[in-house]
């Protein structure tokens, strides 16, 4: 692993105010090679079942994948693919079995022992990369808002607040292959900071509240704290919310 830092990590999930969870989390160790991490979210959709169902299957096909992944021979972009590839298959076939319509979002970013970075996304799950409290880049969602927001139609807050915020252009077990964005960090730095979340959680947080939030807690009083807060705002309304936060912190603090 390159020297200068240490990952702490965090997971945290919450039913918000809905009947059923739908999301799932994950963050797996590699079974062999140390400083070698996946960190996955799924928000599930379709039904009672059918959400829950979608989400299980993107957790299942990642572990299952991940541990067949050697970082120091495989392409951690190619394993990414394949598991998006392989969970909206087989999404797809439970379908059919079950006569619902299971979807899924996915976010999932790969860190190897050398400390390069991958991500893949499909729908309006996000990843969020800050060094310290300062914002670097997140993934631009796949849904109808967002897309009015890169043709400069609406502004970012309006999409926050705008009625039709769910529809999504795509996502996991659509009858259409997903859309799919990846993103590479050649090396991660001491300092940096990753997070992966559910819609629930990032509707109630701008960019920088994020940032702040990220830099001054650890990672576990991170999770809590976001969650929280964003129970309070969704002000009994909330969505499932799952997060992971991830931080490089730098040797010697």
């Amino acid at each position: 692993m390159s020297t200068g830092y240490r990952l702490t990590a965090s997971t945290g999930i919450h039913k918000g105010d809905r009947e059923y969870q739908q999301d799932q989390v994950a963050l797996i160790k590699h079974p062999r090679d140390n400083g070698c991490i996946l960190a996955i979210i799924a928000d599930g959709m379709g039904g009672r079942s059918g959400g829950r169902k979608a989400s299980d299957q993107v957790m299942l096909t990642a572990r299952q994948l991940f541990e067949r992944y050697d970082p120091n021979t495989d392409d951690a972009t190619s394993t990414l693919k394949q598991i998006v590839q392989e969970a909206h298959l087989v999404i797809k076939l439970t379908a059919i079995s079950s006569e619902e319509e299971p979807h899924s979002t996915l976010a999932a970013f790969l860190i190897n022992p050398g400390g390069d970075c991958h991500w893949a996304h499909t729908g309006d799950s996000r990843i969020y990369h800050y060094n310290g409290n300062k914002f670097i880049k997140r993934t631009m969602d796949h849904s109808y808002v967002q897309a009015l927001v890169n043709r400069g139609e609406i502004t970012e807050a309006q999409a926050a607040v705008h009625p039709q915020a769910n529809i999504l252009m795509g996502c996991l077990g659509t009858e259409n292959d997903p859309p799919v964005d990846f993103h590479f960090i050649p090396q991660l730095r001491p300092g940096d900071v990753l997070m992966t979340c559910s819609d629930g959680v990032w509707h109630y947080f701008n960019n920088g509240e994020i940032g702040s939030v990220l830099s001054s807690l650890s990672a576990r009083e991170a999770t809590e704290f976001l969650i929280e807060k964003a129970r309070a705002r969704g002000q009994g309304t909330g969505d499932n919310l799952s997060l992971v936060v991830v931080k490089l912190e730098p040797l010697g603090t």
